[in-house]
């Protein structure tokens, strides 16, 4: 079963941060995207995968796909790097099965009716309901862009949040 070493919500999924300084802070070995319009954009998905560094694997699921692919054990045996880009789906693949200690949150952009809440993190109701249920559950959440950012608790977080 692979060893899931960093779980992240960032909607900007793959980018600079996570190929540089996620990877090479987590020692993964893997990246695996789960995210149903990330999946089905073929160019941007190969875009992606043409950013990779040699050697690390990179494959991008649909929820359904990712859920299925985990309960496979299709996942391999490497060090991997889950990633979807937003709460609502990391909460169907945890309530799915893939389950993990610790939820990383390191990008969430803007919207209307979203509030500020570190750095370029913002947060809805919406959000801030699937935050409830990851405390509750036994869930370690912590907001953080880059490795040399100071950890944020979530309970920091709903504090801003309800300001």
């Amino acid at each position: 079963m692979a060893e899931i070493v960093l779980c992240r919500v960032d909607s900007r999924l793959i980018h600079g941060q996570v190929m540089t300084k996620w990877v090479n802070q987590s020692r993964a070995e893997k990246i695996v995207v789960i995210d149903n319009e990330f999946a089905s954009d073929e160019f941007l998905k190969e875009v992606c995968l043409m950013s990779a560094p040699v050697g690390l694997d990179v494959v991008c699921y649909t929820e359904q796909e990712g859920i299925t692919e985990y309960k496979k054990d299709s996942f391999g045996s490497k060090r991997v790097l889950l990633l979807t880009s937003g709460l609502a789906n990391m909460k169907s693949v945890y309530e799915a099965g893939i389950k993990t200690e610790t939820i990383q949150i390191g990008g969430l952009g803007g919207a209307p009716n979203r509030k500020v809440v570190f750095q370029n993190i913002t947060l809805d109701d919406k959000d801030v309901e699937v935050l409830k249920y990851f405390i509750q559950v036994g869930v370690k959440v912590i907001f953080q862009t880059i490795p040399e950012d100071l950890p944020q608790s979530v309970e920091n977080i709903l504090k801003k949040y309800r300001q």
